[in-house]
């Protein structure tokens, strides 16, 4: 059952991973085709076709390897100068690819084909380019809205699943009672399992922290609580006992004196353990929680050349990875399949992967907008420069060229080797030195 629950849960990754990708190219095509660029091809993955299907002008369909995918668009580059020669500085091979990527691109158009992508206005071009990363975008403000606002976060609420039955400081650190320990306050007010507590010495309480808070600043002072059992409100008196917890910072991490040792900090203790719940959060958080992601996605691609040889070395060496290092599909399955296999409910599963897509749409989005070709955000580049460099132009009374960004081929080959470097280094290390999310 644990192994069909990990199929399951890799699938469904795959699935929700190929629907971002698709989208993501619907983002390039819509504004294409509003703009009246003529679109050839709208492909998901790469290779050899698996199946199309032409409807209108456009092939659409299905690649081989589903790494990704692309549309087709006429004319996205200018045509090359007629006579031009080509640049003795260059290589013989590098020459090559810029020629064979102008040979791609004349095939691309027909005749003067004014449907094509370069002659559109810049911002014409940046809205196409852009289109895609803002589909992820928008797709990952849905995932987590749904995760978080549909479903929920897991909370305590004021419904008392358990009450301890005495007082063990957290120095202590045992879990049984001794004879010794005095009763647990809640205990001795006589509270029981199911109890339901609206409000502590005449303040309303909603969840159980804000329970948990006036009990822990109230160590040895009286407090009256207002409880409803099977339908019928009531009140209970007892007073906190005081106790030790330890501290932790923002991370929830212990805090630790010079000497290494733990340190405690004395609270009002009652004995009283939460039910759970998932409670769900006001409609904002989706957004709330994209920008969250994109900050920390953001740190993660600026440090990536450094992130990426930790991993390499770790793999090497055996060491265990780092639970945020950067990981290929091949890992985001992996932690896909854990997260269905785990003992858990249902339903915390299937937030936890509504998440993890999220997560993957944001790193889409944020991977896509770096500027360097073949990325969009290369694109974008480009057609800034273009604008820039015909603004100029006009201003001098002259009429510039289009930017024959065929002339960078040799820059997208080398960022392609790099990406391709970068994803073997991760693939490999998913396989045999992957991410331990449990």
């Amino acid at each position: 059952m644990t192994v069909i629950a990990f199929l399951i849960g890799v699938l469904v990754l795959v699935v929700g991973l190929a629907v971002s990708i698709a989208l993501h190219e619907m983002g390039h095509l819509l504004p294409a085709k509003i703009f009246g660029v003529r679109v050839g091809q709208y492909m998901i993955g790469f290779g050899p076709t698996l199946w199309s299907r032409r409807i209108g002008e456009t092939e659409y369909g299905f690649k081989a390897l589903p790494l990704g995918g692309f549309i087709s668009m006429a004319g996205m580059y200018p045509p090359a100068p007629e006579g031009e020669e080509p640049s003795k500085r260059r290589s013989r091979f590098f020459a090559t690819m810029v020629q064979d990527a102008r040979d791609a691109n004349a095939e691309t158009l027909i005749g003067g084909d004014d449907r094509a992508f370069y002659r559109l206005p810049v911002w014409k071009r940046i809205i196409i380019m852009l289109g895609g990363p803002a589909m992820n975008l928008v797709l990952a403000v849905v995932l987590f809205t749904i995760a978080l606002s549909g479903i929920g976060i897991q909370q305590g609420t004021t419904t008392v699943a358990s009450v301890s039955e005495c007082v063990i400081p957290a120095s202590q650190q045992r879990q049984d009672c001794e004879p010794s320990d005095p009763v647990a306050p809640a205990k001795a007010a006589g509270m029981q399992p199911g109890d339901t507590m609206i409000s502590i010495d005449g303040t309303p309480v909603s969840t159980f922290n804000e329970a948990a808070a006036i009990i822990q600043a109230s160590p040895g002072k009286p407090l009256s609580m207002v409880i409803e059992r099977d339908g019928a409100e009531q009140t209970v008196q007892f007073t906190p006992q005081s106790t030790d917890r330890a501290v932790t910072n923002a991370q929830g991490q212990p805090v630790t004196d010079t000497s290494g040792a733990p340190e405690y900090e004395t609270i009002g203790f009652a004995g009283l353990s939460p039910q759970i719940a998932f409670e769900p959060q006001p409609i904002w958080t989706g957004v709330e929680a994209t920008g969250q992601y994109i900050g920390q996605v953001a740190t993660i691609m600026s440090q990536l050349p450094v992130r990426v040889y930790d991993v390499a070395v770790d793999t090497i060496t055996g060491q265990p990875r780092d639970a945020d290092s950067p990981m290929s599909v091949i890992g985001a399955g992996r932690m896909a399949g854990e997260i269905a296999a785990v003992n858990a409910p249902i339903l915390e599963r299937v937030q936890q992967i509504v998440l993890l897509l999220g997560g993957l749409n944001i790193a889409l989005f944020a991977f896509n907008l770096i500027p360097l070709l073949p990325l969009d955000g290369g694109h974008v580049v480009v057609a800034l420069w273009d604008g820039l460099k015909k603004l100029v132009a006009r201003a001098r009374g002259r009429i510039a060229k289009p930017v024959d960004a065929t002339r960078l081929v040799p820059v997208t080959f080398v960022v392609v080797i790099l990406l391709v470097g970068v994803g073997s280094v991760l693939f490999l290390a998913d396989i045999f030195n992957p991410v331990k999310l449990l």
